[in-house]
C-alpha cells in the first residue's frame, strides 16, 4: 500500500507540474501581450473584430472551415506559404490577441484564410460577389447553398436578394449566418507590420559585426 501511495503521488506530481510548466509558461511567455499602435495610421493592430464578423467566425467554426482551411502564414524556411500569395509575412501570436479561440487549423485541403479578406480586396470584390462566390463555390471553397433560400418573388423583392442569381420571378436571398459569415471571412487581415513578424538578421556575420 506504502508503495501505491508514493506511486500515485508521484504520477499526480508529474501531471501537475507538466500542467503548470504549460499554462504559467504559455502565461509568462505571451500573457503581457498588447496591440501595437501605429502612429502613422493612429490605430492600434490587431483591429478587433465586428460583432458580424464575431457571429460569422461562429460560423466557420460550426460549419467544420477548419477541416480544410488554416490561419496561419509559415515563414519561408517552413514552406511555400508567401511564395503561394497568402500573406506577405509569417503569421505571430499578437495577430490572434482579440480571439477568445484562434482557429489556427493543421490541414491544408483548401488554401490558407489568414489574409483572405486582403486577397478579396485585391480582387477588388464587393460582399454581394463573395455572397455569389459562397454560392456557387471557387477554386477555394465548394458551394454553400443551404445558407441561401431561394424564394418565389411576391410583390417587392428582398433589398438582401443577389442579383443575376436566381431563375426568373425567384430571387436568392443570404440567410444571416451567410451575411455573418462573409463579414467574417472579409475581416481577415494580417496586413499590418509587426517587429516580431520580421525575419531574424542574425548569423555568423552580424555576430562578428557585432564584435568588432
Amino acid at each position: 500500500m506504502k508503495n501505491s501511495a508514493v506511486f500515485f503521488l508521484g504520477l499526480f506530481a508529474v501531471f501537475a507540474l507538466s500542467w503548470a510548466g504549460i499554462v504559467l509558461g504559455t502565461q509568462a511567455q505571451l500573457g503581457d501581450l498588447a496591440p501595437h499602435f501605429d502612429e502613422m495610421e493612429e490605430k492600434a493592430f490587431p483591429l478587433r473584430q465586428s460583432g458580424l464578423a464575431t457571429r460569422g467566425q461562429q460560423v466557420f467554426q460550426d460549419l467544420g472551415c477548419i477541416a480544410c482551411h488554416t490561419q496561419q502564414v509559415r515563414r519561408p524556411d517552413f514552406g511555400s506559404d508567401q511564395a503561394r500569395g497568402w500573406g506577405d509575412r509569417q503569421s505571430v501570436s499578437r495577430d490572434y490577441l482579440y480571439q477568445a479561440r484562434p482557429l489556427l487549423g493543421n490541414q491544408r485541403s483548401g488554401p490558407d484564410l489568414a489574409n483572405y479578406g486582403a486577397r478579396a480586396e485585391a480582387r477588388e470584390l464587393t460582399e454581394a460577389d463573395m455572397l455569389v462566390e459562397l454560392y456557387n463555390g471557387s477554386d477555394e471553397r465548394p458551394p454553400h447553398r443551404f445558407l441561401f433560400e431561394v424564394r418565389e418573388i411576391l410583390g417587392e423583392p428582398s433589398p438582401k436578394a443577389l442579383h443575376g442569381v436566381a431563375p426568373e420571378g425567384y430571387e436568392l436571398v443570404p440567410t444571416e449566418r451567410a451575411l455573418n459569415l462573409v463579414a467574417y471571412l472579409f475581416s481577415l487581415k494580417q496586413t499590418y507590420d509587426f517587429a516580431e513578424a520580421q525575419p531574424y538578421e542574425g548569423g555568423e556575420d552580424a555576430a562578428e559585426g557585432g564584435a568588432q
